[in-house]
């Protein structure tokens, strides 16, 4: 589906996902409104207007996702809104503030500008396996997770995982408001999202490979789901170019414990000082499986880790992040 005279939206365009997503739709012919926090800083904005198209298709729009009304201007006009913006960080202070209300009150403020305007075909939202995983269901390698599985809010709370409690609560939100107001929902679901960096600035999850390979002799002490972002990037797309696209799509392209993930940049970079031992002395996160059939029948063909994985370094090297 060629996206010539379409118009779509992509909220906190700025990011990791986002600026790839915007990036895969210009290629593909889109006209792309992409709302940003302020059009005026270079840091969010340049690498968007350098890229291919944008001076023709590409508008970028002011938005604040804790502003009701906000969105209105960016989805004004579009066939799909792709919302991926919602604050991915570990070093929180104040967990309401700066994580839980920017992810369920910047997508109910995002759905409520999609609810006004009947241009709006369907909406995709970047929701994350922090919103599939995380229960007291155990997780062992006979155990095989897919979409019908979801995060235990209450679980999450108690736990004081704030990340895993703020996308759990967006999708809840997401789901119920869409229910509410009848409007054509797909959430995507990624593991942790690596691969080459468009933005100057540096994401959580690829800070997570920097730091096995900047000097630190610990890694955590924890398994999780990994995917190539341009992978993250296709399956939105697709859910949008695809009528018969519904519901949730995990995409995890491999589980892997940080032990196997140092392994692997070992085998790739001989040279380089990798982290070598556990952060504790706890027993080993087990493995577990991730059901990729619903991925694979929207169309996503997977990039092997190990690509994705030295694809990350040679960025992280050529953006300044590490020096090897």
């Amino acid at each position: 589906m060629s996206g010539a005279g379409k118009v779509v939206c992509v909220t906190g365009a700025s990011g990791f996902i986002a600026s790839w997503l915007v990036k895969l739709l210009l290629q593909r012919g889109y006209t792309v409104k992409a709302s940003v926090r302020d059009t005026a800083d270079p840091k969010k904005t340049e690498h968007l207007r350098s890229l291919e198209g944008a001076s023709e298709r590409l508008h970028l729009v002011k938005a604040n996702l804790l502003e009701e009304g906000s969105f209105d201007a960016a989805i004004d006009g579009c066939e799909c809104v792709f919302h991926t913006a919602s604050p991915f960080y570990h070093d929180i202070t104040d967990p309401q503030a700066e994580l839980l209300d920017p992810a369920v009150k910047g997508t109910l403020n995002v759905l409520n500008s999609c609810s006004k305007t009947s241009t709006v075909k369907r909406v995709v939202v970047t929701s994350s396996a922090a919103a599939v995983v995380y229960s007291e269901r155990p997780r062992n390698s006979d155990v095989i997770i897919d979409e019908t599985w979801f995060s235990n809010a209450d679980f999450a709370q108690q736990n004081k995982v704030w990340y895993i409690l703020s996308k759990t609560l967006a999708e809840e939100a997401a789901w119920k408001f869409a229910k509410d107001h009848v409007i054509d929902l797909v959430t995507i679901n990624p593991a942790m999202v690596i691969g080459p960096l468009l933005q100057p600035t540096l994401n959580t999850s690829n800070a997570a490979v920097l730091k096995l390979i900047n000097g630190s002799s610990t890694f955590p002490n924890l398994t999780f789901g990994w995917v190539d972002v341009k992978d993250v990037c296709e399956a939105h797309i697709l859910a949008y170019e695809n009528p018969s696209a519904s519901g949730r799509y995990c995409l995890v392209e491999r589980v892997l414990h940080y032990s196997e993930l140092a392994k692997f940049i070992k085998e790739l970079y001989p040279s380089i000082q990798v982290a070598d031992k556990p952060a504790d002395d706890k027993p080993v996160a087990p493995s577990y499986q991730v059901s990729k059939e619903k991925a694979k029948g929207l169309g996503i063909n997977y990039t092997p880790f190990e690509e994705s994985i030295k694809a990350t370094i040679e960025s992280l090297k050529e953006k300044g992040f590490v020096n090897l």
